[in-house]
C-alpha cells in the first residue's frame, strides 16, 4: 500500500513529512529517488513529469496536490485509473478573499487614488454604486459560485458564464457558446476561474475582451484572471490596455511562471501582478483529504471530485 509522492516546484520534503506523520503505518516513496515502483497503489502529484505515472505497475489512484489537473491531463501515458482532484474549503474562501479584493480595487479606482496621492494631488473620481456594476465570472464551479455569492452580498450586479447550464441564486446565468457574448455585453470587470482544457486553452483574447461593456465609469472594461495562464493570449491583453477596451487587469496566473523579468505586464500603469497566490491550499488539509479518499476507497466507498476526463476537470 505504498504511496508515491511526486512534486515538483514545492518542498518535497515538507510533504514526505506531512504524510509519514499522519499515515505512519503506509510505506511513503519520493520521486525521484525511489528507483522501484512496484506496489505503488497511490500517486500524489503536482506537476509529475510525464510518463512517470505510466510506469507504476500497481496504481489504482491518482491525486492532483491542486485543484487544477491540467498538468497532469497533457500527459500522453497517463494511466486509465481514476484522478482525483482537491476541493479544498479553506481554498475557496481564500479565492474569495482575492476575488473580492480585487473586483472592488477595481470598482473603487484604488490605482488612481495610488496615483493621486504620489502626486500630492487631491483628486475625485467618479463612483457609482455597485448595482450599477457588471461583475462576470467565467467557471460556475465552487469557486465561481462562492465568489459570485459573496459578490451579491455585496450589492454588485453578478451574472456567470459557464459551459453547461447553472442555476444560482441571485446570479444571471449564461451558458454554451450562444450564451458568451450576452454574457459579455454586460459585463464591466470580467473574472477567469475557468479550467484549463482544449477548449478553453487561450479563449481570452482580443475578440472575447473586445465583447465586454466599456460605457463605464472605470473608462473600459476590467480583466481579473486567477484561472490559468492558458487561459490567455497575454499579447491580446497588451493590445485591449492599449486600443482602449481594457481599462485595467489584475492577473495572478500567466503563461510562463515565474513571469520573466522583462515582461511588460510588471510595469505596465493598468496591470495589478500577483504571483499565483490568489489561493494557496493549507499542505496539512491536503494531507489529509488526501488520506481520508484512500481509506475510503480501500473500504469500498466511492472516491469524491474524481476528474471526468472528456471535460478535463
Amino acid at each position: 500500500m505504498s504511496i508515491l509522492l511526486a512534486v515538483q516546484d514545492w518542498d518535497s520534503a515538507g510533504w514526505v513529512a506531512r504524510f509519514k506523520r499522519n499515515a505512519p503505518d503506509r510505506e511513503i516513496r519520493l520521486w525521484p529517488d525511489a528507483t522501484d515502483y512496484r506496489g505503488v497503489r497511490y500517486a500524489v502529484c503536482w506537476k509529475p513529469p510525464q510518463g512517470l505515472l505510466a510506469k507504476l505497475p500497481d496504481l489504482e489512484v491518482m491525486f492532483s496536490l491542486g485543484a487544477g489537473v491540467d498538468a497532469m491531463m497533457h500527459d500522453p501515458e497517463l494511466p486509465d485509473v481514476p484522478l482525483v482532484r482537491i476541493v479544498d474549503p479553506s481554498l475557496t474562501g481564500r479565492m474569495t478573499e482575492w476575488v473580492v479584493l480585487q473586483v472592488l480595487m477595481h470598482h473603487r479606482r484604488q490605482r488612481v487614488h495610488d496615483a493621486h496621492q504620489r502626486d500630492k494631488l487631491w483628486g475625485r473620481v467618479p463612483q457609482p454604486a455597485a448595482d450599477a456594476v457588471g461583475v462576470g465570472i467565467m467557471g460556475l464551479g465552487v469557486l465561481g459560485r462562492d465568489a459570485a455569492e459573496k459578490l451579491i452580498g455585496l450589492g454588485f450586479d453578478v451574472a456567470g458564464w459557464s459551459r453547461t447550464p447553472k442555476d444560482i441564486a441571485g446570479v444571471t446565468c449564461f451558458h454554451g457558446e450562444d450564451g458568451l457574448r450576452p454574457f459579455l455585453a454586460r459585463t464591466d470587470i470580467l473574472v477567469v476561474l475557468l479550467p484549463l482544457t482544449p477548449d478553453t486553452q487561450a479563449m481570452i483574447d482580443f475578440d472575447l475582451l473586445g465583447g465586454l461593456r466599456t460605457d463605464n465609469h472605470m473608462g473600459g472594461a476590467v480583466l481579473i484572471n486567477a484561472g490559468r495562464g492558458g487561459l490567455q493570449v497575454e499579447a491580446d491583453i497588451l493590445r485591449a490596455l492599449a486600443e482602449g477596451n481594457l481599462s485595467g487587469a489584475t492577473l495572478d496566473v500567466f503563461v510562463e511562471e515565474p513571469l520573466p523579468p522583462e515582461s511588460p505586464f510588471w510595469t505596465h500603469p493598468k496591470v495589478t501582478v500577483t504571483p499565483h497566490v490568489a489561493a494557496e491550499s493549507d499542505p496539512d488539509y491536503l494531507c489529509t483529504y488526501i488520506l481520508r479518499q484512500i481509506e475510503n476507497f480501500e473500504a469500498g466507498r466511492p472516491l469524491e471530485n474524481v476528474v471526468d476526463r472528456s471535460l478535463g476537470y
